[in-house]
């Protein structure tokens, strides 16, 4: 099975031992409390299923910029995203040297992990700015990755975490949310040696379904996982309930049995297009796929980024082994109507425009919202029914 990122085994940091839990878990209540913000605590339930190893806790001052600056941290492991604990409030820990993270997102914040602070660092405007532009490629502050990166605090908060909780993820998904951990212990239970991921934030199209396909076929893969995220996402976009039901309907009915895992992660979206593109690949090789599709404008938002911008990273700034994952480069995907099938749109090169069934994500969202099904070659109508009720009682 393919290794995880940066060391021979997987070192998720949940504390899985009932004792050692129930310990740690009555040590919080004594310890300062710190209520962290969302991305933070996203961070330690990615920390804790295994998908940021083979990361003990959350970065130093140095290892962040350096990160930014080179995907690089200060000993030399590749990582192109910060994985930060940011805070504007540090009153409650000055001093401490151990201290209870309590979880933004659940109701009477309860304690997500217990924290060894190795330092307490105060970032710039400066500093924050750079590393904003370094991960979003951007200083608009209408991105919505940028803008939520800069309003996060400027303290930064370094040192080793013990999970205790993964935060509404379990709770609210019980049938979705995997860890890492879980993931490739699936993945071995159904024998699979080559396997492929797809991320997606959105419901799964025509479009989505075939490349899965495509992708499968193309590396001689046993099974795809589809790995949807749970957490917070824009305004607008469809909520993961939702996303979930429709993705599930059309394995149920347009995939061949067990050939899918149908997951999710609790992770709030970046919107960091080829940064992001790259934290992606490190934590499905974490979950042990072999191979990952990368599509355009992979983890995008708006124009901000070029349509292949986050395939061509692979190439000129991920160095030669630093990932074990293969990159499966997909072009855009549409219906063709001359072949009657999906394909992708670079292998048909005596097509027009005009010989594709191609809808934006707006108009989808127009017909949706007005009770009209798209047509059959872009949404299996089974899909296009969920998201029209989901639709239908947003406007009730």
């Amino acid at each position: 099975m393919i290794k995880p990122h940066g060391s021979d085994s997987l070192n998720p940091l949940f504390v899985y031992d009932p004792e050692q839990h129930r310990a740690l878990a009555h040590e919080a209540l004594e310890l300062p409390q710190l209520l962290i913000n969302s991305a933070a605590s996203a961070n330690a339930v990615m920390l804790g299923g295994g998908y940021f190893n083979p990361l003990q806790g959350f970065m130093n001052k140095a290892d962040a910029l350096l990160t930014c600056e080179s995907m690089r941290t200060m000993d030399g492991l590749f990582w192109p995203v910060p994985v930060l604990n940011l805070t504007d409030n540090i009153d409650g820990i000055n001093g401490a040297k151990r201290i209870a993270l309590r979880d933004p997102n659940v109701e009477e914040n309860p304690v997500l992990a217990v924290m060894e602070v190795e330092a307490i660092e105060e970032f710039s405007e400066d500093e924050i700015h750079f590393m904003a532009e370094k991960i979003f490629g951007t200083t608009d502050a209408e991105h919505p990755g940028f803008a939520t990166f800069v309003s996060l605090g400027r303290y930064c908060v370094s040192g080793p975490i013990q999970v205790l909780d993964f935060s509404y993820f379990q709770n609210e998904f019980p049938d979705t949310f995997r860890t890492a951990v879980e993931i490739r212990n699936e993945i071995q239970e159904h024998g699979w040696e080559r396997v492929v991921a797809f991320q997606t934030r959105n419901p799964m199209h025509r479009a989505h379904e075939e490349l899965c396909k495509m992708a499968m076929e193309a590396v001689g893969a046993d099974g795809v996982v589809i790995h949807m995220l749970l957490g917070k996402l824009k305004p607008g976009d469809i909520p993961a309930p939702v996303r979930d039901a429709a993705i599930r309907k059309m394995v149920e009915l347009y995939f061949p049995p067990n050939s899918v895992m149908i997951s999710g992660y609790g992770f709030d979206m970046l919107y960091a297009g080829p940064r992001e593109a790259v934290l992606h690949a490190i934590f499905r090789q974490n979950m042990g796929a072999t191979d990952f599709i990368i599509g355009r404008d992979h983890a995008g938002v708006g124009d901000y980024y070029g349509a292949f911008d986050a395939q061509t990273i692979f190439d000129d700034e991920v160095p030669e082994g630093a990932l074990q994952i293969q990159i499966f480069r997909a072009d855009h995907t549409a219906y063709s109507r001359k072949l009657n099938k999906v394909v992708m749109m670079r292998d048909a090169p005596d097509h027009s425009k005009e010989d594709f069934v191609l809808l934006s994500g707006t108009k989808v969202r127009e017909m949706l919202g007005q009770g009209i099904a798209p047509p059959p070659e872009f949404s299996r109508p089974e899909v296009a029914e969920i998201l029209m009720d989901y639709y239908r009682s947003q406007a009730a």
